[in-house]
């Protein structure tokens, strides 16, 4: 069974940046398509980037120019490296594992219980 754990939430100033991190126990991470998501107070979850298991990468409009997404595989890691934050990236961030790279959050099987991100002065 596999699990997720994300890290690396918290409060940061407007312009600035943050790397966010999904663990993988129990499988390793490589056999998965990786997605992450965020969830702001009163809207729905969104997906913002995701990588095949292949490595494909893919970004949404909304932050295309300001996130990396990459794998460490010898670490079993996901990492979301976020610049330019703006005070609408507040949210609730989420990680999630399935078996194709996508935004539609259902066709995940797996999922962390996510990390806080506010940006504030």
């Amino acid at each position: 069974q596999l699990e997720l754990v994300e890290s690396g939430g918290g409060l940061v100033q407007p312009g600035g940046s943050l790397t966010l991190s999904c663990a993988g126990s129990g499988n390793t991470l490589d056999y998965y398509a990786i997605g992450w998501f965020r969830q702001a107070p009163g809207k729905e979850r969104e997906g913002i980037s995701c990588i095949s298991y292949g490595g494909n990468t893919y970004y949404a409009d909304s932050v295309k120019g300001r996130i990396t997404i990459s794998r460490d595989k010898g670490k079993n890691m996901v990492s979301l490296q976020i610049h330019s934050l703006k005070t609408e990236d507040t949210a609730v961030y989420y990680c999630a594992a399935g078996g194709r790279y996508t935004f539609t959050a259902t066709a995940y099987d797996y999922w962390g219980q996510g990390t806080q991100v506010t940006v504030s002065s």
